[in-house]
């Protein structure tokens, strides 16, 4: 990482404060919106941390950088925004504290429709490398079925193979509880995103009625965090984040579990 007296290109020093992605910011220095030290900006400036950045005449405060940014593990109910979109007030983000402006950014994001276990950051590099170490994470989803699971629904769920020619890696698939028309399983991937594996489940025919993430990684949705809540991580757990140990591999579908291939 540069040294804070180090020049950087403006698009990442804005990426870094939180206050935009790179290409936001490529689109406000083309739009005229930003300056630094009173001229337009071009794309392609650097600025060291001396400078004086603003957008629409407002004053970036590159001070921010220098004070560590928390990463927020989130407890979010199935409907609701991780973060705010056009036209929709209720989110997640909007419920942050608004500690200096800063705008969060989502990390392996989930669908509206799902809940559970979400990541968020104001640090645009470290959501970055966030974002690239999540494909080497353990991801663990709860899923409520209608009906069990068929023998030729988990053989497909475990060959894991997507619309788009990929395949997903599936390490386990157990069944988890529930009657009659509800039951619950749980399916351990690695570095499923949560379309990729509703993609996968619609592959094999199976009705989900609720998702829920619940580990990424050494994390676990903790029961004493309820929805709508959320807490900071440690340096500790944001550096296991960024350094993935790889799961054991075991069979998709353990021989002898309920519905399991025999």
């Amino acid at each position: 990482m540069a040294r804070a007296s180090e020049p950087e290109r403006l698009q990442k020093v804005l990426s870094r404060l939180g206050v935009a992605s790179r290409r936001e910011a490529e689109q406000w220095i083309r739009a005229g919106r930003l300056s630094i030290n009173g001229r337009a900006a071009s794309l392609g400036d650097k600025v060291g941390q001396d400078d004086q950045l603003r957008l629409d005449g407002r004053l970036i405060r590159q001070a921010r950088a220098a004070a560590a940014k928390p990463v927020l593990l989130c407890h979010r109910s199935p409907g609701i925004a991780l973060l705010a979109r056009a036209g929709e007030a209720d989110s997640v983000a909007s419920r942050l504290p608004r500690r200096t402006g800063e705008r969060f950014m989502s990390i392996s994001p989930l669908p509206q429709v799902d809940g559970g276990l979400e990541l968020l950051s104001a640090d645009g590099g470290l959501a970055s490398r966030l974002q690239r170490a999540m494909r080497a994470q353990l991801m663990v989803y709860s899923l409520r079925v209608r009906g069990e699971l068929t023998e030729e629904q988990q053989r497909a769920i475990g060959a894991g193979q997507l619309d788009r020619g990929s395949v997903l890696k599936v390490l386990a698939i157990a069944a988890a509880g529930g009657t009659g028309a509800n039951r619950w399983y749980q399916i351990d991937t690695l570095g499923a995103s949560g379309n990729d594996l509703r993609q996968l489940l619609e592959r094999a025919g199976v009705s989900v009625s609720r998702l829920l993430r619940i580990r990424v990684g050494a994390l676990q949705l903790e029961r004493s965090l309820p929805r709508g809540h959320w807490r900071e991580l440690t340096a500790e757990e944001i550096g296991a984040l960024l350094n993935p140990v790889a799961p054991a591999e075991t069979p998709a579908v353990a021989p002898g579990s309920p519905g399991s291939a025999r």
